[in-house]
């Protein structure tokens, strides 16, 4: 008689672990960090080491004087170092990527448990917390291809719908990138071609992001800004493409089932769109999925798939 092995469920077996998972995430990553250098310079280069080395640190510090295991080899501390540095734009100061990234290890991720326990995206949360506390150097824009001395300060595409206008740069010069903005989110393109790659890989579902960038086109396409309706400007233009393939698609703060997906990306695409128009604020991307991330517990637990066998719980209380 064969001997069997008798264990919990589930059996089902990947060769996929947070390492590799991660690993892909910084490869998608790859292209706008390599535009983001090309249009603004040693300088992009340099707040982004420093926010993913500080990252680093800030989590095996952490770990380190609460004796806690060190986990900084699965590199999902390196992903939020560099997500961060990618909100943020080429004229800050390299302290803010310091700053930035204490807050988003710390405060957003470590004191709720760790990784898997963050009930909101720690790169978003940095970002919300830098742009709140220093807001002047947070909104400096830079034009691309300007970096060093000679950077020219510019507004950026939605600044000027912002003010009901149309933006300068061309359509092709968002989709490659030739505008101001934040260091990752200028060019739609690379960031379309890593949440390719992050598809293909199926480390995300196609339905987070194909359905709040869509939500996002059909609502501006209808409302508009005072006016003016260029759906295409809004899309490729400030951080939707960079949120929706590489933040809201976060593991542990966006819903695991099918039905909560689709609600919560419909729910980032409204907010967005509402705080594009009617706030005060020209982009809405950041604020929409935290404030989202937060109705995720509400979203599953009305989203929860009865389990395979069970009883109505009406008739587990008549029995009772």
């Amino acid at each position: 008689m064969s001997n069997f092995v008798v264990s919990g469920t589930p059996h089902v077996r990947s060769k996929e672990s947070i390492q590799s998972i991660m690993r892909d995430v910084i490869i998608a990553l790859v292209p706008a960090s390599v535009m983001g250098i090309f249009y603004f310079g040693l300088k992009a280069l340099i707040l982004m080491v420093a926010a993913i080395v500080s990252a680093v640190f800030f989590e095996w510090l952490y770990q380190k004087l609460l004796k806690k295991p060190i986990t900084i080899s699965d590199l999902s501390a390196v992903v939020t170092g560099l997500l961060l540095a990618m909100n943020l734009p080429a004229a800050a100061p390299v302290w803010v990527a310091v700053v930035g990234s204490a807050f988003a290890i710390i405060f957003a991720k470590q004191l709720f448990g760790g990784l898997g326990q963050n009930f909101i995206n720690p790169a978003l949360a940095g970002r919300a917390f830098l742009l709140a506390s220093y807001p002047t150097e947070m909104t400096s824009w830079t034009s691309a291809g300007n970096f060093g001395v000679d950077a020219i300060a510019v507004a950026t595409p939605l600044s000027t719908l912002k003010i009901g206008a149309m933006p300068n740069a061309t359509l092709t010069d968002v989709l490659i990138g030739r505008v101001g903005g934040c260091l990752g989110e200028t060019c739609a393109i690379a960031l379309i071609i890593g949440g390719i790659y992050l598809l293909a890989k199926h480390i995300i579902s196609w339905k987070i992001p194909v359905i709040y960038i869509a939500t996002v086109f059909v609502l501006t396409a209808l409302i508009g800004r005072d006016g003016l309706r260029v759906p295409f400007y809004e899309i490729f233009a400030g951080g939707l493409m960079l949120g929706a393939f590489f933040m809201a698609t976060d593991y542990a703060s966006s819903p695991v089932t099918a039905k909560g997906q689709v609600i919560f990306a419909l729910g980032c695409g409204l907010l967005t769109t509402l705080i594009r128009i009617f706030g005060g604020y020209p982009e809405g991307v950041s604020y929409s999925i935290l404030i989202m991330n937060l109705t995720v517990p509400l979203i599953e637990r009305f989203t929860e798939p009865t389990i395979f066998g069970a009883l109505p719980k009406v008739k587990e209380a008549k029995k009772a």
